[in-house]
């Protein structure tokens, strides 16, 4: 069986791959949603798409929290944070809002599921199992509730920015249009920067290798995606506003 030392060194190398992964990202888009185009096989209905993709990873950190026996204070805020997310973004997202996204190309669908269960099998056996014991204390350490902070205002970014877009595909509002409102006016997609921030939050209140390889790995994923989205609605509104920028306000 591996040990702590041994799956740090394999969360390290996985966080290398997400170096190269964002590399490629920037130069070609992940094709879906506004990005899609022919020649990735057959699609599956956004909200099935979805729901296939994220639940693994919820499941996997409820698994791995039941055989770790770790059922601490702090174990348990580690878990509830994790699922509270995931729940939102396996059935509530799709439920609300993705049934009128276009459909989802099957090897996208299956990638994600790949980087789902790696990454829910490095978070949950790091956290509740090989990884360092919190324990109640922890409630009260200064990483955790600052952590705790970050990662609400993370999601309540992330919440407001997916509920913006969902107004603008409102039944009889037709294509797309330029979103407005909010961090809207600074930013092309405070949905992506709601959700990094709320990964660096949750690997700040965890102060784990775990959950800050998850972090790199979502900044990998979704700079990216956020910079081509930004070019995107360039290239497709002639007014669109100058002084956005793709994700992190005034800089990027």
């Amino acid at each position: 069986m591996i040990g702590a030392e041994g799956l740090r060194w394999v969360i390290l190398l996985w966080t290398s791959i997400a170096a190269v992964t964002a590399g490629a990202l920037l130069k070609i888009a992940a094709p879906y949603g506004r990005h899609a185009r022919s020649g990735w096989g057959p699609a599956v209905p956004a909200p099935v798409a979805w729901m296939v993709m994220e639940a693994p990873s919820p499941v996997l950190m409820m698994t791995f929290f039941i055989a770790g026996h770790r059922h601490d204070a702090a174990s348990t805020a580690f878990l509830a944070l994790w699922v509270g997310h995931y729940v939102y973004r396996s059935f509530v997202f799709p439920l609300l809002g993705a049934g009128r996204k276009a459909p989802m190309p099957l090897s996208v669908v299956l990638f994600a599921v790949v980087f789902n269960l790696v990454n829910g099998t490095l978070n949950g056996a790091w956290l509740f199992v090989l990884g360092p014991v919190r324990g109640p204390a922890w409630l009260a350490d200064p990483r955790f509730m600052s952590g705790f902070l970050v990662f609400l205002a993370g999601f309540f970014i992330h919440v407001r920015a997916d509920a913006g877009l969902r107004a603008l595909r409102a039944p009889g509002a037709g294509g797309y249009t330029v979103p407005r409102g909010g961090l809207f006016e600074r930013v092309s997609c405070p949905n992506y920067l709601g959700e990094i921030v709320e990964w660096c939050g949750y690997a700040l209140l965890t102060w784990s290798i775990s959950a800050l390889s998850f972090a790199a790995w979502t900044a990998a994923n979704l700079v990216p995606r956020a910079l081509a989205h930004h070019r995107w609605y360039g290239e497709r509104f002639e007014d669109y506003p100058p002084e956005r920028k793709a994700i992190v306000p005034g800089l990027l």
